[in-house]
């Protein structure tokens, strides 16, 4: 199973690395459009709409053709698809490419998180946080291939063809080690079904409270570091670089936290950690603690989405499972910041952040639905 682990994750690297490419280059194209931010975001909402009409649908997908074969054909077309961006000469080409993009990349997502849970099923490890911070570091490359690609003034269009060559590359290099994990799904009974639905919405809830927190770090952190607590744009940005490297270190470290822990106990931890965190970025004194506060705040959330997804798929249906529990982690990225910023108008950013902590306290209370439900059928898989 070791080499299906490795396949699985220069599938995620690959995947990260595509949307870090496509981040790295929003302002090149905001100026080559000539485009308002407002505008700007109605285009990146089609990205969003996109990944959440294909997300949902991709569970049965994978069912039917197995992961390995889906995860090729999104992942080509995802790549054919971002070198359409650098073709985009209006805002309304733009807002189709990108929901494109986010129909196949979404897709794509959830298809290699079903690999990687039937990997993990089998090798009876807990991988799926390193594949996840994998994934952060192909998004942490292609921002800084996308960062070099600005200084040098390459064309998007160029810049983006070359990227989703080698991303393309990568894939089919992974896949070569893909499993069929489709024998590993047993069929739905009733009394299953109704089993299953009340895990869901209890790992669900889990799920949206984790993507919220982290969201809101990406969106808001910097912006409060600057005008809430007074900081320069330079050390604003370095607050959530060290929330940003938390999230990649603690993954890379959750298989053995997890072994210690079990996933649910490093989930509780997580929350915990989670609490102490936000409090810390938003009422300590001294800048230094506020930046352990953010250390602590993206070390604690690191490892909830993947306990959530490795959970989803040890249900009897883990494809449409963890097609599930992805949308909800989707959705919850999309709404739940923007609601913090609604809140941040009323009460002050500051206090908004801190409502987070409240979402920490609910993972560390749900933590016990992500226990592991290792069954004697897994064991002669894994033989």
């Amino acid at each position: 199973m070791l080499r299906a682990a490795i396949g699985t994750a220069l599938v995620f690297t690959a995947s990260g690395t595509l949307l870090g490419t496509w981040v790295s280059r929003v302002p090149a194209v905001v100026k080559h459009l000539d485009v308002t931010p407002g505008e700007l975001g109605r285009a990146l909402l089609a990205l969003g709409i996109g990944s959440l009409v294909s997300m949902p649908l991709t569970g049965h997908i994978c069912r039917r053709v197995g992961s390995r074969a889906w995860v090729a054909a999104m992942s080509v077309t995802a790549a054919l698809v971002l070198g359409c961006v650098g073709l985009a000469g209006n805002l309304w080409q733009l807002g189709a490419v990108l929901f494109a993009l986010g129909l196949v990349y979404g897709s794509w997502d959830v298809a290699m998180n079903v690999q990687g849970s039937a990997v993990d099923r089998r090798a009876g490890k807990e991988w799926m946080p390193r594949y996840h911070a994998c994934w952060s570091l192909g998004s942490i490359g292609g921002t800084a291939l996308g960062s070099l690609a600005a200084r040098h003034d390459v064309p998007i269009g160029y810049h983006f063809t070359a990227v989703a060559v080698g991303a393309t590359l990568l894939t089919l290099a992974g896949l070569a080690f893909y499993v069929d994990e489709r024998t590993d799904q047993a069929p739905a009974t009733t009394t299953g079904r109704a089993k299953v639905s009340r895990e869901l919405l209890l790992i669900g809830a889990l799920t949206l409270c984790a993507t919220v927190i982290e969201g809101a770090a990406a969106d808001w952190l910097p912006l409060y570091l600057d005008t809430g607590r007074g900081l320069s744009e330079a050390s604003a940005a370095l607050g959530f670089t060290v929330f940003a490297t938390a999230m990649t270190v603690g993954r890379f470290l959750g298989t053995p936290v997890a072994a210690w822990l079990g996933r649910a106990g490093a989930v509780r931890a997580g929350g915990f950690l989670g609490i102490a965190g936000v409090a810390l970025t938003v009422l300590a004194p001294w800048m230094p603690l506020t930046y352990c506060g953010a250390l602590l705040w993206g070390a604690g959330i690191c490892l909830v989405f993947p306990a959530a997804v490795s959970a989803a798929g040890e249900t009897g249906r883990p494809a449409e499972s963890i097609a599930l529990v992805t949308t909800i982690g989707y959705g919850s990225i999309l709404v739940g910041p923007p609601a913090v910023g609604a809140l941040a108008d009323v009460i002050g950013l500051g206090n908004a952040l801190l409502t987070l902590a409240v979402l920490a306290a609910a993972v560390a209370l749900l933590a016990p639905t992500v226990s592991q439900k290792r069954q004697a059928g897994s064991a002669s898989i894994a033989r």
